[in-house]
Order: C-alpha cells, then structure tokens, then sequence
C-alpha cells in the first residue's frame, strides 16, 4: 500500500519515516490533539501470531513510564485487518546514524545513564529487553535518549522460547555471550549490551563485529575487552564489570549500575590532557628601552617568504597528485578483484582490502564508499541465493552450515535490518511450521497421538509453539488431540474400565492441560472413586457388625458365657 492511499481514522499521514521486514513507519498528525506521531503499521494482517506479538509489544511498553522509554498513544487496526501503533515522534534520529565518531566522555555517559534508567523500570516490571543496540536508541529534540522497539522482550522468569530450540534473538554485534549461546537470559544481558554501546561511543568502534556471525558470537564468547587509553581511564573499571563474560560479574541490575556511572570522575579524564608547562604571566614585564636603530628594507623578507611558501605549494601539489595516483591504483584493483568475485577473500588481496586501503589514503573518497556498500550488497546477494536454493530443496535449518536458516543468518551478520533477509527468515519459520504441521497431521492418521515423545502428534505441534507461541493451527492442534483422548474416556466408561477412562484423561490434559471438558471429567472421576471408597468402607463397616451380632445369638456361646460369667 503506497503512503499516499495511506487513511488512518483520527491521524493525518505526512509522510514515510522507515520501513521493515515487517512493518513501516510514518510521520502523522494526531488530529485531536494536533502533535505529531510516528505510526508503525504492519505489512501484513495475514500472520496472526505475529500480529499477536505486535500488539504484545504495544502492551508492554504502554506499561512502562519513564523518560527515556517511548511512549505509546494508541493501537488499533485498519479497515484491511492490519494492526498500527501510535507513539510519539522521536525527530532526532537513532544513535546507529552517528556510527564510527568518538563521543565527548561526557555526552556517552549522559546517554548511557539515561538508557539505563529506562531499563531499570524495565526490569523492575519483570522484563528483559533483548535488543539493546544503537538503532533502538532514538533521540528527542532535546537530546534525550529514548529505548525503543521492545518487539524481543520477555518476561524474566519465562524461558524464551527461541531459546529452547537453540535460536538467537537480538542483534549479534551487540548480543551478551550468554545471549549468543542462546541460554537463558535476565538483566545483565541487557547490561553487557549497553556496554558495548558505551564502548563503542567512547572509542568510534565496536571490536566485538566480526567479518561473519560466527566470528561475532566468538568475539563475544571469547574476545576481551581492548585496553582503554589513558584518557579513558575513568572507565576502565566501569566497562570491565559490564563487559565482563560471566553474568555474575556484572552489576547486579542497572539500579546499581546508576550508582557506579554516578562515581565516575570525569576529572580524571582532564588531568590526562595536555596542558602548557609553564604559567605566564597576565601582563609582561616592560623590556629595558633599546638604542635606535637603523630600518632595513623588508623586501629581502618578503623575497624569502614567497620561495617558501612557492616550495611549500609545489610540494603539496606533488604529494596530492601522488596520493591521487595511489588512490585510483587502488580503486582500480578493487574493481579488478570485484569483477573476478575476490570480494572479501583472500585478505591481503580482495576488492574489500583495496578500497579500504584507498579509505585510508582519503577517508571521504565516494568511490571507495560506494565499493564497499556494492561488496556488502554482493555478499548478501550470494547468501541470499543460497538461502532460497535450500529453501527450494527443504533444507530449513540442517545441515547447520548449509541450510536457508544459516545463509539468511550469514546475510543478517552483514546488515541486521535488511529487509529481504528478515523476510526469507521469516520464511523459514513458516516452512518449518508447515511442515510440523504435516508431520503431526500424520501422527494424528497413524494414531501417534502422545507417543513416541519425539515423533507424535503433541511433540510436533509443541514445537511450533515454540517457535511462534500463539501459533493458532498449533493450539487448535492440541485441543483436537486432547477432544480425541475425551472419546477414547468415554468409550472406555461405557465398556466399564474405569482405569482407562483415567488414563486417557490423563493423556489428553497432557496434550492441552487447560482443556475445560477433561478437568471436568477428571474431576468427577476422582469424585466416583473417593464415593466408591466411602461405600466400600461403609459396607465393610456393615459386615463386621452383622458378624458380631450373629456371633452373640449363638445359643451354645450363650449358655458358655453363663457358666463361666462371660
């Protein structure tokens, strides 16, 4: 749908901000209120367990108030199905735009402590925010730092269900080692992060991108921290303890965090700077008169300067013309290497090493530029072919390293936000769940309900809710197994096997536990068994009291208790 034919009931759509794998962005006005918005509507209305997370993630940030966490206005849906969310318009851009420049020490702590201040109220409500990088950091027009898209975060004491089946969230160069490991995460997670943001401000770089996803999940794993200069020394104590590998080195949660940001000494940093040796005096002292003397003519001075400065000129001139020569040998390479496919490999000689060399020579060089972003989109190109080849043949995500799910993943590695890339992932998952989805229609023909655990109906459909939770085919699944195990019980209680009915009672609730019709059959089972009791026990009670009565009318055990007064 084009911006133009763009109509949201109450808002008056200017114009588009950003667009996504799954969902756009647009500048409007909220016409009750007259203020300007960013509206994030959704591509599709066809996915409902993704638009289901959607406006999960409206909820949980519409439950935060703080300063430096977005605000939501509103969330609805169009008239075509597809859900938007209001929220307020962040004009000052995100902090990824400022990529590669080194912060004044005093604005990256402003920053970071903002950040952490949000995600404090954050983890105060039980989450975990997953995603913290430079592109989810937007500025108002004041400076203020705001967290945004929380489209990744979970309750803390739920495990993620990517997680369980080895599946990294988050963007890599920016993912604790924990979160690269795909284990179990909590707020630390959420520090380690921003320290890698703090880092990365403080020196123009972020050491842990790797040329691919693996190496950036073995940099994380693995790599240290690279030693700060002397004029960072304030925070070296600082980021060690948010950089650290083991969670448990960490500051405890961001609250303790604040309080450590607010003990760095800035001070520190101004006593590194160069400073003159000696102090000079406001007015200097008078100079003792001097005997006149004879003037001389300056134009010998004059002669002198403008040789030097000819010299100079000329000699700039040379060396300008040698860089130029150098930087169009380079690019010239580079083109030579690109043509014959050496993009990145091998190292010392690939179109990515020529162009970066001719960076080195003029940093601004558009040529080079451009070389670089045409090696990205060819590298991405080559992964993204190989992705949709195996996606063709089936090869979902094994083998490991030669499925769709790695090639799409060796691609997000190269950019975290295209869009074509998110889109193929995204059809992985959907593949994957068809063909789950297949497999447990067949358990369910071949009776496979419950049983084997890891090739029946259950395993199958429990899988793709772990994939996408609100799967509506997955849990209509299990409430169909669960209603199937409901009239096993009852053919069981009309055959008179009571035992069986509990078993296949049992057996359904393990396929969907909240199912309404089982908990009520359940219960009344155990209702007959404890009345079953109960009779039993009365009658036994019955028969111990007839035999004791026949036992006294007993006329032979009359007449012995007479004679011997029993």
């Amino acid at each position: 749908m084009s911006t133009t034919l763009l109509e949201i009931p109450g808002y008056r759509v200017h114009g588009q901000l950003g667009k996504g794998g799954m969902a756009e962005v647009f500048l409007a006005t909220q016409e009750s209120l007259s203020r300007k918005v960013a509206i994030k509507v959704l591509h599709s209305a066809e996915d409902e367990a993704f638009s289901q997370r959607f406006v999960r993630e409206a909820h949980i940030v519409a439950s935060l108030n703080h300063p430096s966490i977005i605000t939501i206005y509103d969330i609805d849906r169009l008239d075509d199905g597809r859900y938007y969310l209001a929220m307020e318009f962040l004009p000052g851009g995100d902090l990824a735009r400022h990529k590669g420049e080194v912060f004044a020490p005093e604005r990256a702590l402003q920053i970071v402590r903002q950040i952490a201040s949000g995600l404090a109220v954050v983890h105060d409500k039980g989450l975990v925010h997953r995603d913290v990088k430079p592109a989810n950091v937007l500025f108002r027009g004041d400076g203020t730092a705001v967290l945004t898209d929380f489209g990744v975060a979970k309750d803390l004491d739920i495990d993620s269900e990517l997680t369980q089946f080895g599946v990294a969230v988050g963007s890599p160069a920016y993912s604790s080692p924990e979160q690269a490991q795909c284990q179990v995460l909590d707020a630390r997670s959420d520090i380690y992060s921003l320290g890698v943001i703090l880092l990365e401000m403080l020196t123009g770089s972020n050491p842990y991108r790797g040329g691919n996803y693996t190496q950036t999940v073995v940099n994380h794993v693995q790599m240290e921290p690279p030693p700060l200069p002397d004029s960072l020394g304030a925070f070296r104590g600082l980021l060690a303890r948010m950089l650290a590998k083991a969670p448990d080195e960490r500051f405890a949660d961001c609250r303790v965090l604040l309080a450590a940001l607010d003990e760095v000494e800035l001070s520190d940093l101004d006593e590194t700077q160069i400073r003159p040796a000696l102090v000079l005096p406001e007015t200097p002292a008078p100079l003792p008169a001097a005997a006149p003397r004879k003037r001389r003519s300056s134009m010998p001075l004059l002669v002198a300067l403008s040789v030097l400065v000819l010299i100079g000129t000329l000699t700039f001139a040379g060396l300008y013309i040698k860089q130029q020569r150098q930087i169009a040998a380079l690019l010239e390479q580079a083109e030579q290497r690109f043509a014959a496919g050496q993009l990145i490999e091998p190292a010392q000689d690939s179109a990515e090493q020529y162009f970066n060399q001719a960076l080195a020579l003029d940093d601004d060089n558009a040529e080079a530029l451009a070389g670089l972003q045409r090696i990205r989109e060819a590298r991405i190109k080559v992964f993204t072919d190989l992705a949709e080849q195996r996606l063709a043949d089936g090869l979902l995500s094994e083998p490991a390293e030669d499925s769709a799910d790695y090639y799409y993943r060796q691609a997000l590695a190269i950019d975290p936000q295209h869009a074509g890339v998110l889109a193929g992932l995204q059809k992985v998952l959907q593949a994957r769940i068809a063909r789950y989805l297949e497999l447990a229609e067949q358990s369910i023909a071949d009776k496979r309900l419950l049983l084997p655990a890891e090739d029946s109906a259950v395993y199958y459909y429990q899988q793709i809710l772990g994939w996408a939770p609100d799967n509506a085919d997955a849990l209509a699944g299990l409430n169909r197994v669960a209603l199937l195990y409901r009239d096993l019980a009852r053919a069981a209680y009309r055959r008179g096997d009571f035992p069986g009915a509990l078993a296949m009672i049992e057996r359904g609730l393990q396929a969907e536990p909240q199912n309404p019709e089982l908990l009520q059959m359940q219960g009344e089972h155990q209702q007959l068994l404890a009345d079953a009791r109960a009779a039993n026990a009365r009658a036994a009670a019955d028969r111990a009291a007839r035999e004791e009565r026949e036992r006294n009318n007993n006329p032979i055990k009359r007449a012995w208790n007479n004679i011997f007064g029993q």
